[in-house]
């Protein structure tokens, strides 16, 4: 935990190593938004709704990092 909260710190200050932002967004999608994680809690649906944002937001995430960037511009045209 101590690594990850130096990982997000780094990475907020625009200091981070490869490694360090490799694990600060490993830690967002697997633990903050548990992307992975099932959604549904039999208990409460408004734990299910809130669950299921939290993982929305980590499935936005790995949508744009899965995206061909290349195709996004046109010829000659920067990011």
């Amino acid at each position: 935990m101590k690594a990850d909260v130096a990982a997000l710190k780094a990475l907020e200050f625009g200091e981070a190593s490869p490694e360090q932002q490799k694990r600060a967004l490993a830690w967002i999608i697997n633990n903050a938004s548990a992307t992975y994680e099932m959604s549904y809690r039999p208990t409460s649906d408004r734990d299910t709704s809130f669950a299921e944002g939290r993982r929305f937001v980590g499935l936005q995430i790995v949508k744009m990092l899965k995206l061909n960037l290349s195709t996004m511009f046109e010829p000659g045209e920067q990011p």
